[in-house]
């Protein structure tokens, strides 16, 4: 069982012309090979038109469920080059689709593989990734003249806020890296003086960002 694993967060979409041709890489995070099939259909529906839709992805948290295309263009020029990017950054649960419009110009083997590759990285560099970690997901209830302090405590911390009800109290819903739990709800206590009141709900894997 694996305690940590690298994605990305949501799509992120980027474009190049090289030799005329126009090469837009559409990268998404995907948690399954069904949600990676969708997602391939879906670019490749909305660029019909184009040349090539090749793709790669690694639906798993633990890299071992891969797929990938070269959608037409020559052997190993297009999907392996995209696949080994993904793998040589680390990333799972991800999909990406590189589409391409020929514009008449023939690069080459070597030419496909670095722009279909370079393609991969550049897009990955500009999307957000994040950490997929165990957390703990804890409600913290606070008196509301203590509700700012809390508030700036979390905003210097790596918790995430998923949401907040107002009743009697205010009432925090938050994720926290397990392995700062303890750290985080003393340092907590501490900077209200004792006056919260902490109930952990659960634990599972969180995107929390780099």
């Amino acid at each position: 069982m694996i305690d940590r694993y690298m994605s990305v967060s949501g799509e992120c979409q980027t474009q190049k012309i090289i030799e005329k041709s126009r090469f837009i890489t559409t990268s998404r995070h995907v948690e399954g090979e069904d949600e990676a099939r969708a997602f391939i259909c879906e670019i490749s529906k909305k660029y019909a038109d184009a040349t090539h839709n090749c793709y790669a992805y690694i639906c798993d948290e633990l890299g071992n469920f891969l797929r990938f295309s070269d959608d037409g263009e020559p052997q190993g020029t297009a999907g392996m080059p995209m696949l080994e990017v993904l793998k040589n950054k680390k990333l799972f649960q991800i999909a990406v689709v590189v589409t391409r419009y020929f514009g008449g110009v023939k690069l080459g083997a070597g030419g496909l593989v670095r722009a279909y590759s370079g393609g991969v990285a550049e897009n990955l560099d500009a999307a957000q990734k994040v950490i997929y970690e165990t957390c703990s997901e804890l409600k913290i209830f606070v008196d509301y003249p203590l509700v700012d302090a809390a508030t700036r405590y979390f905003e210097n911390t790596d918790a995430d806020v998923l949401g907040t009800e107002y009743s009697s109290e205010a009432v925090f819903t938050v994720a926290i890296k397990k392995s700062n739990e303890q750290l985080f709800t003393s340092a907590l206590v501490n900077r209200l003086n004792g006056r919260v009141k902490l109930k952990k709900i659960r634990e599972y894997f969180f995107p929390f960002k780099l």
